[in-house]
C-alpha cells in the first residue's frame, strides 16, 4: 500500500492514471458556456 500500488488513490496519483478511487473532476464551465451561446443565437 503506497506509491507503487496501482489500486490505491496514492498509487494512481503517482502513476498519473484515473479510476474508481481517483475519478476525473467534472467541468462545470461547459454547461454555462453552452447555455449562453444558445441564448445569443435566439
Amino acid at each position: 500500500m503506497g506509491k507503487g500500488d496501482k489500486k490505491t488513490k496514492r498509487g494512481k496519483i503517482h502513476n498519473g492514471s484515473y479510476g474508481k478511487l481517483r475519478p476525473r473532476k467534472k467541468r462545470m464551465n461547459l454547461k454555462h458556456k453552452t447555455t449562453k451561446s444558445v441564448e445569443k443565437e435566439k
